[in-house]
């Protein structure tokens, strides 16, 4: 395995258009599942860390994103 330093991370969110960072968000939603149960640790490890900057960077862009009153739950 290469160092570290010499595997590839992807493109900085904050370099994406908010089109790619779209795609990019869809991309690694539909490509979860398989990681998990079908990717090595590392590549599970690589897959979130990709995913979490990509979500980071999208609540930074679109704080005020819509919430569909739905999706909440009530607290008990």
């Amino acid at each position: 395995m290469p160092p570290l330093h010499k595997i590839y991370r992807g493109i900085d969110p904050a370099a994406l258009s908010d089109e790619e960072l779209m795609r990019e968000l869809s991309r690694v939603h539909s490509t979860r599942n398989d990681a998990l149960r079908h990717g090595s640790e590392a590549a599970l490890d690589n897959h979130t860390r990709r995913t979490d900057e990509l979500e980071a960077e999208y609540l930074k862009r679109f704080p005020r994103r819509e919430i569909d009153p739905s999706r909440l739950r009530t607290l008990r």
